[in-house]
């Protein structure tokens, strides 16, 4: 797929991101400001789109029509094009995607795509808030059965375990890599370094997955503001270009239609896409930042495969062999991905997208710079993992 213009991510910000005391507006008029407030010289005035990206706000905080409301909120009178994207946990890079093929294909030059979501609803309502997320799933049929996030992902946990050799403390150097990354973070909902020992100590959720081995219920919003070529170089001498995109989905909600409880093709396949139209022809050796699901440590060793990084089965070393930290063949997750940052559904994308951009622009804390990275990676599931989505950044446009 081609486009016609060039486009790029210029600069955001966040809401912080946690348990938070605060409503759905309230996150939302915080990601905005702060946005607003890192991209100097660029108000509510100079939006044309705005894209917003909430998974069930209906829910969660009781309201429809959120992106009308968001423009209210921030004060932007929308004069072009306005959306609340829905794609369960790919809900933001939803959001991005859309701005970018709007501005690509001069309907806009500047757009603001800001994810937010208000998980968190009090002690009392935690079997309301489960029952909803529940509902990404085929709910007649699995959510009825119990099947909520941690047993499904531990089935693919046990089944890449069985056909690949997949081991328990490999799974725990994904979550304690991710997590201690996110101490450096300071919008992060978890904070604090841990061994990978302390994961096996940490309460068992859904065998072989232990609480640290899953991503947290988080409040959060995070935006970006994306502009055409000649508008993003009147703002910053450092964007991050939007080089390829791709999507994939092989099957619906339901569990008994997935391809593999091992692995994603899907995933494989968007990433093809986006590779394809960014031109990279070898991604373990052209990506320098992946930021990528890590919903729960199983996904991050298979998404390892997926995306090219390692050979199918050959996840679980390339954790153990150190290859996705910091210092790694990609620096993958570091943020802290969901394990560490939280998941605050409709704000992660685009949280990562904004992680590459700051990486680039060396606006990330020195603990967790990636120096001289020039291309970058963000990655969503959503869903049953039925749907993945990919977007290259690269500090160079096309």
């Amino acid at each position: 797929m081609a486009t016609n213009r060039n486009v790029a991510i210029v600069g955001g910000g966040h809401a912080n991101w946690g348990e938070r005391d605060a409503t759905w507006k309230d996150l939302a008029q915080e990601g905005g400001k702060a946005t607003f407030d890192a991209v100097p010289g660029v108000g509510p005035e100079d939006i044309e789109g705005l894209f917003v990206g909430a998974v069930q706000p209906e829910r969660f905080a009781y309201q429809s029509h959120v992106a009308p409301m968001v423009a209210e909120l921030l004060g932007i009178e929308v004069t072009e094009m306005i959306a609340r994207t829905e794609l369960a946990c790919a809900s933001g890079q939803a959001a991005l995607r859309y701005a970018w093929l709007a501005i690509a294909a001069g309907q806009l030059d500047v757009a603001l795509v800001l994810g937010v979501e208000k998980m968190n609803l009090g002690r009392d309502y935690m079997p309301e808030m489960q029952g909803s997320m529940a509902n990404v799933l085929d709910r007649e049929f699995d959510g009825v059965n119990g099947l909520s996030a941690p047993p499904f992902f531990a089935w693919y946990a046990q089944r890449h375990m069985h056909e690949h050799g997949t081991t328990r403390e490999q799974l725990s150097q994904v979550a304690a890599k991710n997590k201690s990354n996110a101490a450096k973070t300071d919008f992060a909902h978890f904070q604090t370094e841990i061994e990978p020992e302390d994961v096996l100590e940490s309460p068992e959720i859904a065998p072989p997955l232990h609480l640290y081995d899953c991503s947290g219920i988080t409040d959060g919003a995070a935006g970006v503001i994306l502009m055409s070529e000649e508008k993003a170089r009147e703002v910053t001498d450092t964007p991050a270009w939007i080089t390829g995109s791709g999507q994939s989905s092989m099957a619906g909600n339901s569990i008994n239609n997935l391809p593999s409880f091992s692995g994603w093709p899907q995933a494989r396949k968007a990433s093809q896409n986006a590779y394809e139209q960014a031109g990279i022809e070898d991604p373990l050796e052209e990506i320098d930042i992946a930021e990528i699901h890590d919903c729960f440590s199983i996904s991050e060793i298979i998404e390892y495969e997926e995306l090219g990084f390692a050979e199918r089965g050959g996840g679980g070393q390339f954790i153990e062999d150190g290859r996705s930290h910091l210092d790694g063949d990609v620096a993958v997750n570091p943020r802290g991905g969901l394990l560490g940052c939280g998941h605050p559904l409709g704000a992660t994308g685009i949280s990562q997208a904004l992680e590459v951009t700051q990486q680039f622009q060396g606006e990330v804390s020195q603990g967790r710079h990636v120096a001289d990275a020039s291309t970058g990676l963000i990655h969503n599931l959503s869903g049953s993992g039925s749907v993945h989505s990919v977007m290259v950044l690269d500090r160079d446009p096309q």
